[in-house]
């Protein structure tokens, strides 16, 4: 019989692509990686890896195996999730990749839900870009992911994560609340200091877009991907910049917002594996983050 430890490596390297990958991700040597998949080789009787230069590849065998490995993954994760269900207490370790702005305003008090309701269950936070966690969760990183996106962006289809809706977050132009801006509007803009996010993400992308549309491209003088920086900016007077109603975690806003044509959103949703999405813990989590976002002013 097959050992489960050694198709689960050769499905992380058909996953992440190098030996060294798959060694920094399992904490595993990459020389322990290579002898593993070596000894996989001699119990299946074929080979399964190929060198290409400085990388190992998988054969067409290689593949299948890789492809079977992952079902047979998801389905011991599945029975794990049934049996976590049929007991009474919600204990364990969920661990969570969240994109700066809902980890500022969406997981504090879904973590305080989460510790009032179920006291056992233990919940590990990481900032991860959303592409990023979406990634790791699929590689099973991570059980759960809070991820975002924007208008006319999509994310890679992954079929094995599923995909739940948290929140439709409204983006409006942000000018500062006092000084010769105040009333700015995005056409007022165009002469302005922006704060954008960085170049390659969505954000900055659909920012780029919606001010050449606006007639002009902005002149930015700030790129950060931290949001809050960006509200402290337009604040002070030294920026304008788009901000999405999430910031502000159903509080009151203390910068001038104006409303965009079309009332563009980005989508915030949560997604896990759907082998693992029934287990209670993560159940226990997604229903917090519910929970939180309904609290928000609309």
């Amino acid at each position: 019989m097959l050992d489960m430890r050694r198709l689960r490596l050769l499905h992380e390297l058909h996953l992440r692509g190098t030996l060294t990958a798959v060694a920094e991700a399992l904490s595993y040597s990459p020389s322990s990686v290579s002898q593993q998949l070596a000894i996989l080789e001699r119990e299946t009787g074929v080979e399964l890896l190929q060198k290409s230069g400085r990388r190992v590849l998988l054969t067409p065998q290689g593949e299948v195996l890789a492809t079977r490995a992952a079902r047979l993954l998801d389905e011991m994760e599945l029975a794990e999730s049934e049996l976590a269900a049929s007991l009474a207490d919600v204990t364990g370790t969920v661990r969570v990749a969240v994109f700066q702005s809902a980890a500022h305003a969406v997981i504090p008090p879904a973590l305080a839900r989460v510790a009032r309701d179920f006291p056992e269950l233990r919940v590990e936070i990481v900032e991860r870009e959303p592409d990023i966690g979406l990634f790791e969760v699929s590689a099973r990183d991570f059980d759960l992911v809070i991820a975002e996106q924007y208008p006319g962006h999509t994310r890679v289809f992954r079929p094995e994560l599923d995909r739940e809706h948290l929140l439709t977050d409204v983006i409006r132009f942000a000018a500062p609340p006092e000084g010769p801006w105040s009333g700015a509007s995005l056409a007022d803009a165009a002469a302005l200091p922006w704060v954008l996010e960085p170049k390659g993400t969505a954000s900055r992308t659909w920012s780029l877009q919606t001010c050449r549309a606006a007639g002009f491209e902005p002149d930015v003088r700030f790129e950060t991907a931290d949001l809050v920086a960006h509200m402290r900016l337009i604040r002070s007077g030294a920026a304008v910049g788009f901000l999405p109603d999430l910031v502000w975690g159903g509080g009151p806003a203390d910068v001038t917002l104006v409303e965009l044509d079309g009332s563009p959103h980005r989508e915030v949703f949560s997604s896990a594996r759907r082998s693992s999405a029934g287990r209670p813990g993560v159940v226990a989590v997604r229903g917090a983050l519910r929970d939180t976002v309904a609290s928000f002013s609309p």
